[in-house]
């Protein structure tokens, strides 16, 4: 790889025109300095070739898309999530020199949880492996004095030390997060309840129509006001009916009394009563229904969802009510009624009904009832605490394959959903409360929000919730003095490996020998991610699934074959890595009799065949040189794939032992409505995968994609992640 110094770094500062619309704003590239001057001897510098951050191709950019950055703030900008802050941050130059200034030692204030605390710089770097000239400079701070304690780690990032401080008292922040000592920030701002806009249960304007409850019914009207009073806001309503039940008026209202008629109408809820027909799903006082019960509701002509975290009677209103957890913003309090908590929910996302109006959510009807009953996932949390055995093959069509199984998709969460999937149905909101956990541990801003890589995400789960050590250990080929342990492998090829339609087996085996890395042990489970740059470029059209995964070369210290009599091997010659005569791809191992016959042709002369260390237990021979004994193979087995065609993740898992025993997940697969509908997740069965699996290369050459049956073209044109798993191992870890 060129040395960083030896590129001239810019930022991308508007989106490009067609064809590269694609390219966003706010990313990083780099052209080769020597390129650069090679075409500036030829005044042919209008368009540049640029590599982006994170891709391995050059794209044609106009130059006045380009604004040249130093080395430093290249890598300083490139610590940060997304390209909205970086253009954000590129315009703040003080902060960007202050940065570049900053070294280790230095006394600075670093903002975690809204508070600055005070520390000292112990870290500056990278925390993130990339084949990528530059990496995304973090500052590792440990907290002093009376913040000591205050923030996340120990110095340590996945598995891997930095820095050493006490537990809770380090904290790694891009630059936008750092200031010096003698510069100290203001405190964050506090929120305030000036304006009705800023206050989170106001969602009023004037010109709503709302509905308010009154002594003995509800009352509806138009908001004519919202004022400040000592004892809180108020709003002024012009009412339909006055408080005496004549037409017209206008009263003052407190704020927590009034609920938008878009939300709760009149017209709709009365007409939902005991007296309906079953197929409207009315009930009152039914065991069906009751705290904790996933329900919905009929507002105009759409659908509310919501959990039930209340039921009883509100003050001055007869009839039994329900308060309803639903999804952030349709809400209009946070559990709040007259000043009385009746539990607490995030603002505008508590919303009180009558109980009558309620029904089973009947997105989860279909599932049995035994299991579901209608309940949020904390009820059934109790069901499934003891352990469960996995669901056997002959099971799988009744109890996995359908519409609403697996875990249901909301908002980019579908890089969780497709690596997570599991028996059952689960619902968006519990997604949702897990991306929220997670967000609130401060692992990253936008996990409610935005898409992200599943990889990252599964070490996030493996390391920080399920406490699990990296599965990984890697060495350097010939040295095992220093190991690397890692949750997952990302795939990196070098531009020399003639590979057209590879297997999954090859790329791993070209990737260890770009870049001479073995296995330090076998890995109980194995993840890989596939040389891809970004969602819109593949390396490669088609990558075929290894569905068995032989390791035995790539171990360290493992007894390996020789690649032509098939006896134990002596030596290891890493420049006939590439040599077809042998094997199509590989690392060759030999006897010593037959290195001795490989490398005597003039070919091969030069070759320098490294010495292999013997394991325990096995024993060279004095009259062959070699132990009769052959030495045993170690595969894995793959059992998951996680595809992306665009920007949508899905996923194939094996779920029994035949070679047809494949299902595939989709969390989005349908959808009812539109933007206040929900999506419908769908697990099928596809058997065609097994077959295609089955093909020759050749005969896997000649598929079109479009023309393979069932979903068989994700995988083969789409995959991304690929799991395999160690049977023996997993006995033991």
């Amino acid at each position: 790889m060129a040395s960083a110094e030896n590129k001239l770094y810019f930022i991308i500062t508007a989106k490009p025109p067609s064809p590269y619309g694609f390219i966003q704003a706010g990313e990083i590239c780099f052209i080769d300095k020597q390129q650069f001057e090679a075409r500036q001897k030829r005044n042919d510098t209008d368009f540049l070739p640029v590599i982006r951050i994170g891709f391995s191709i050059d794209t044609p950019l106009d130059k006045v898309l380009l604004k040249p950055l130093a080395l430093r703030s290249a890598a300083l900008l490139l610590a940060l999530d997304s390209n909205e802050e970086r253009l954000l941050a590129l315009k703040d130059h003080e902060a960007l020199e202050e940065a570049s200034n900053l070294s280790k030692g230095c006394q600075v204030y670093v903002e975690y949880k809204g508070q600055w605390l005070k520390g000292v710089i112990q870290y500056i770097g990278s925390i993130a492996y990339s084949s990528d000239p530059i990496k995304g400079v973090f500052f590792g701070v440990e907290l002093q004095g009376e913040d000591t304690g205050k923030g996340q780690n120990d110095g340590s990032y996945l598995s891997k030390t930095y820095f050493a401080c006490s537990k809770n008292s380090g904290i790694f922040a891009p630059f936008t997060r750092i200031k010096p000592v003698d510069r100290k920030p203001s405190a964050p701002p506090l929120p305030t309840q000036s304006s009705p806009s800023m206050t989170s249960t106001e969602p009023l304007n004037v010109g709503d129509r709302v509905t308010f409850f009154g002594d003995k019914n509800a009352h509806h009207g138009m908001v004519m006001a919202i004022e400040d009073s000592p004892g809180g806001k108020i709003v002024l309503i012009s009412t339909d009916k006055d408080e005496n039940g004549k037409q017209g008026g206008e009263m003052t209202v407190p704020l927590d009394c009034v609920i938008k008629e878009e939300l709760l109408n009149k017209d709709e809820t009365e007409k939902m009563d005991t007296s309906q027909s079953p197929e409207m799903g009315g009930v009152t006082d039914s065991e069906e229904i009751s705290v904790g019960s996933l329900v919905q509701f009929i507002v105009g002509t759409k659908i509310v969802y919501g959990i039930i975290r209340w039921i009883g009677y509100l003050p001055d209103y007869p009839e039994k009510s329900a308060l309803l957890e639903v999804e952030e913003g349709i809400g209009v309090s946070d559990g709040t009624y007259k000043g009385k908590q009746y539990f607490k929910c995030p603002p505008q996302s508590g919303l009180f009904v009558k109980l009558s109006c309620c029904r089973p959510d009947d997105r989860f009807y279909a599932a049995k009832e035994k299991v579901f009953n209608g309940h949020s996932d904390k009820a059934l949390v109790s069901v499934e605490e003891e352990n469960v055995p996995p669901i056997r093959t002959e099971d799988v069509s009744k109890l996995l394959i359908g519409q609403m199984k697996g875990i249901q998709g909301h908002c980019n969460s579908c890089y969780m959903d497709s690596a997570l999937f599991r028996q059952g149905f689960v619902s968006e909101r519990s997604v949702m409360n897990l991306r929220k956990q997670l967000q609130n541990r401060e692992r990253c801003p936008t996990y409610t929000t935005d898409e992200k890589d599943p990889e990252e995400f599964l070490s996030l789960i493996m390391q920080e919730i399920l406490s699990l050590d990296p599965p990984l250990k890697l060495c350097l080929s010939g040295s095992r003095h220093k190991e690397q342990s890692c949750y997952y492998y990302q795939i990196f090829m070098d531009y020399n490996h003639h590979l057209v339609l590879p297997t999954v087996q090859q790329l791993l085996e070209h990737s260890f020998f770009s870049n001479s890395l073995k296995l330090a042990e076998v890995p109980a489970c194995l993840i890989l991610t596939m040389p891809r740059s970004g969602k819109s470029f593949k390396m490669f059209p088609k990558i075929i699934p290894s569905t068995e995964l032989d390791i035995t070369g790539l171990l360290a210290d493992g007894p390996q074959q020789c690649v032509l009599c098939g006896q134990l091997a002596n030596e290891e010659c890493a420049e006939c890595f590439r040599d077809a005569l042998f094997s199509d791809t590989g690392f060759k191992y030999f006897c010593l009799k037959c290195s001795t016959q490989v490398h005597s042709h003039q070919q091969r002369r030069r070759h320098i065949p490294r010495s292999l260390h013997l394991p325990q237990g096995f024993s060279y021979s004095q009259n062959s040189g070699s132990d009769p004994r052959t030495p045993p193979r170690e595969k894995l087995e793959l059992f998951a794939v996680l595809c992306i065609e665009t920007s949508h993740y899905v996923s194939f898992v094996k779920y029994g032992p035949q070679d047809t025993d494949w299902i595939f997940f989709d969390s989005m697969a349908d959808r009812v409505g539109e933007s206040n509908g929900y999506n419908i997740p769908e697990v099928r069965a596809c058997p065609e995968v097994g077959q295609y699996l089955h093909m020759s290369l050749a005969q896997l050459a000649n598929q079109v994609p479009r023309e393979m049956e069932g979903v068989a073209k994700r995988l083969f044109c789409d995959g991304y992640m690929y799991l395999y798993q160690s049977k023996t191992m997993s006995l033991y870890r």
